[in-house]
């Protein structure tokens, strides 16, 4: 069981958060080293690393959370800006991409807790959804459901339909919305 600490980094989206700084900070670029760390432990490669690098150079509107344990950061999770594209026309949300938690701390509510903290400030905040591409097994349990249901498919060929995900903040457009959902370019190379 998870007994640490989750705190907000980044919300450029929303006022009086509090958290870390987006500036260039001794404080803030160890704090992005940590999490490229995380990243890099969690997956066992660079590359979610270098996403993760990419969109807090190049985005607004990030949602960045870290778990922590006794002051050690020891999960990350992002959200970044997303689109459903269809004949609805564009509709704006989130991206839950990715989540990280190093290797000693899994299976202890790290990644739930970093989930359920991120659901919770993009529901307040007024975002409609959050796409996930990830495991099937995992992601339900927190009201994500395979959007293809939906009508909505991932701009990526190859993608199993159980793996793309959707949960719905706004259930009053489940109905209206169908099309293709975009991620961000920073997110292109990796697929």
């Amino acid at each position: 069981m998870f007994f640490g600490g989750i705190r907000r980094s980044i919300p450029s989206y929303a006022q009086g958060f509090g958290g870390l700084s987006s500036s260039h900070s001794s404080t803030a670029i160890g704090r992005g080293l940590l999490r490229r760390r995380i990243n890099e432990q969690a997956f066992g490669q660079p590359q979610e690393a270098h996403s993760v690098d990419k969109l807090r150079a190049n985005c607004d509107g990030l949602l960045s959370l870290v778990a922590f344990k006794d002051e050690k950061i020891i999960g990350h999770i992002l959200f970044s800006p997303v689109t459903i594209e269809g004949h609805h026309g564009i509709l704006k949300g989130m991206g839950l991409a990715p989540m990280a938690v190093l290797p000693e701390f899994q299976r202890k509510g790290v990644g739930s807790k970093l989930i359920r903290e991120g659901i919770e400030i993009l529901k307040k905040s007024g975002f409609p959804f959050i796409i996930v591409l990830g495991h099937p097994e995992y992601y339900p349990r927190f009201g994500f459901k395979p959007a293809f249901q939906y009508g909505i498919k991932s701009q990526w060929e190859g993608v199993p339909d159980p793996a793309f995900m959707i949960l719905w903040l706004d259930k009053t457009i489940t109905n209206h919305v169908s099309g293709v959902a975009k991620y961000r370019d920073e997110f292109n190379e990796g697929m």
